[in-house]
């Protein structure tokens, strides 16, 4: 473990599976789900969100219905997950680094804790650039960086993605600068590469994946402890072959509703995290094809796995300037 749509109007009359019916106090909602995506669509959070909700909806018997609701980096929508109705009929999906760092970032009074927790994937953060930009491979990027860095636009979905922190962690290894152009998702931010409106992206593997199969990006790194081999293309580099000192903590993505929901809710989702999610031929399908990893896990293991890139973005973002709330006061330690 360390190393989409939706199903139609004929999946609200699915009977939930055997596993499901057993449990006596088992959930079965009698209206469809809302499983908001704070991203806009295509990208990473919609991409495995879309999965999740085509797999709760065959094991649950009721629709998941996914919403796009992007804006401040994801908070908008995570906080009309965490102010509605607590009845388990509404879900945010995402990265839980970012439910993790909001109140450090001052967007979004909420914390890791706030909520039941429930990952599908880990992700890999990578930069990519656009094959007329003239970076051919990292070394030439890092150069352009250290001597023209405030010029050199880098496209992300907004502080606080994955892309983002990702060019946080090698201005904090190198002390150079760079143009932040930011962007409502990480589809977006892809796109505004492959077209050429900005030279150089920072975005999860798997918004990149399909455009560096095609050649219409060229990978120049992988946040990752060693090199990561994506299907169909080949073998890109870690980050650390340039910048050892820079950390690569696994990324999860998930889904989850905040803590105050009825417990059945809770123990349904969690048997239907074991008995289907862990199996999911479809998420295990997405994960190869993207250079992802399959990471199923759920409750007190996904909250320990998720502090640990928690406490190193929070920081990161601390030493930046970029807090608004020193993480020791939210209890949140440096490694």
């Amino acid at each position: 473990m360390k190393r989409r749509h939706l199903l139609g109007a004929a999946a609200a009359g699915l009977a939930a599976p055997p596993s499901i019916r057993a449990q006596g106090t088992a959930w079965r909602p009698e209206r469809p789900v809302t499983l908001i995506v704070p991203w806009a669509a295509g990208g990473s959070t919609d991409q495995m969100a879309r999965l999740v909700a085509a797999e709760m909806e065959g094991a649950i018997g009721q629709r998941f219905v996914v919403v796009n609701q992007p804006g401040a980096s994801g908070s908008i929508g995570t906080k009309n997950a965490l102010e509605a109705a607590k009845d388990g009929l509404t879900w945010a999906a995402g990265a839980a680094v970012d439910v993790g760092c909001y109140k450090t970032l001052g967007l979004l009074d909420t914390q890791l804790s706030d909520w039941n927790l429930f990952f599908a994937v880990a992700n890999v953060n990578t930069i990519c650039a656009n094959p007329s930009s003239g970076f051919r491979d990292f070394d030439a990027f890092l150069q352009a960086l250290r001597t023209r860095g405030g010029s050199v636009a880098i496209s992300t979905a907004g502080v606080s993605s994955a892309g983002h922190n990702f060019m946080e962690a090698i201005r904090a290894a190198t002390n150079i600068q760079y143009r932040h152009a930011t962007y409502d998702g990480g589809n977006p931010a892809t796109i505004a590469v492959v077209s050429g409106e900005v030279p150089v992206g920072a975005m999860l593997m798997v918004e990149a994946a399909e455009m560096i199969k095609a050649r219409r990006l060229i990978p120049l790194a992988v946040q990752s402890e060693r090199p990561v081999i994506l299907s169909g293309f080949g073998e890109i580099p870690s980050i650390q072959r340039w910048l050892p000192n820079v950390p690569a903590p696994l990324n999860y993505f998930g889904v989850w509703t905040p803590k105050g929901v009825p417990q059945n809710v809770v123990d349904t989702v969690s048997a239907v995290w074991r008995d289907k999610i862990a199996n999911s031929q479809r998420l295990k399908d997405y994960a190869d094809q993207r250079a992802a990893l399959f990471t199923p896990l759920a409750g007190q293991e996904a909250y320990d796995e998720a502090w640990k890139m928690v406490r190193q973005t929070a920081w990161l973002y601390f030493d930046g300037g970029k807090a608004r709330v020193s993480p020791d006061t939210l209890g949140i330690q440096r490694l």
